[in-house]
């Protein structure tokens, strides 16, 4: 008994981790869904773009993976305004099938591109920070730096939207983009950095991610399903409702195989998707106001 009671504690804490890192991710596409009302499919893409970032620029320039990190954050933002300008803009005041399939264009060409250039070979960032006992408890120390990161990179994001002019200019774009035109908000650039941020995001928790499991090309596309599950369950919109979803689903991920087969996992997930979108589709926390 006291051997089961251990395992489940060590999965949920473990889950816990990686709740924060999934957090980051939704976080990235609940912002843009919050300022634009635009569901981007390119997310998973970008989030294995953040994997291979960090991967390269520790193997190849020999960087600590978490000073690496600082460098895929700004490659994420400048991509984010890009994709804005090149792809959306031009759609952002279309029917949302056009931004969707703006944005799946986008998906199947990183996706094309990143298959002929990397293969479909899995890669790992080899590096190691040893672990933390607890007791019973042992976790990797590079999930606790992670979620520790995640934890700081969610608290500069909120200061940020509610401590600076930008911030508060996104906010405004968010409520009411005519309004805030009148009162001389550039709306063009604060919607392009908004969808900066929310690829930087996207990216960040990407090269988090790389630190403990493999990935390919095509790894992206679990953890943007994982971002639509979080973001349904922390409402659309919010940002901090997102990482307390994915704290949410990153303890059912722990501690579900404990009990039944990691196959269920993603059923499970799924249903309690379904389930949020049923009974309470503003989120447990509630969507943007």
């Amino acid at each position: 008994m006291q051997i089961s009671s251990d395992l489940i504690i060590a999965s949920l804490i473990d889950g816990l981790l990686l709740g924060f890192v999934y957090g980051i991710a939704a976080m990235g596409l609940t912002l843009i869904w919050g300022v634009m009302n635009v569901i981007n499919l390119a997310h998973g893409p970008i989030i294995a773009l953040g994997m291979f970032s960090l991967y390269f620029i520790f193997s190849i320039f020999g960087l600590n993976p978490y000073v690496a990190l600082v460098l895929v954050a700004v490659l994420g933002l400048l991509l984010g305004v890009l994709i804005y300008f090149v792809a959306v803009h031009r759609v952002i005041d279309a029917p949302h099938l056009s931004t969707l399939l703006a944005t799946f264009s986008i998906n199947m060409i990183i996706i094309g591109l990143g298959t002929a250039a990397f293969s479909a070979s899995p890669r790992n960032v080899d590096f190691s920070l040893g672990s933390l006992s607890l007791g019973p408890v042992t976790l990797l120390g590079t999930r606790v730096v992670a979620a520790v990161l995640a934890v700081a990179v969610t608290g500069g994001l909120y200061l940020f939207l509610y401590q600076t002019r930008p911030g508060r200019y996104i906010r405004a774009v968010a409520n009411n983009q005519d309004a805030a035109e009148l009162m001389g908000v550039p709306s063009a650039r604060i919607l392009a950095l908004s969808f900066g941020i929310g690829t930087m995001l996207a990216a960040i928790a990407g090269g988090l991610i790389a630190t403990f499991f493999p990935f390919t090309i095509l790894a992206g596309g679990v953890y943007e399903l994982k971002s639509f599950v979080i973001g349904v369950l922390g409402g659309l919109g919010n940002p901090v409702g997102a990482l307390l979803g994915g704290l949410i689903l990153g303890m059912l991920e722990g501690v579900i195989p404990a009990f039944m087969p990691t196959t269920w996992v993603p059923v499970l997930e799924f249903l309690l998707f379904v389930l949020i979108l049923l009974v309470r589709p503003q989120g447990l926390f509630g969507a943007r106001k």
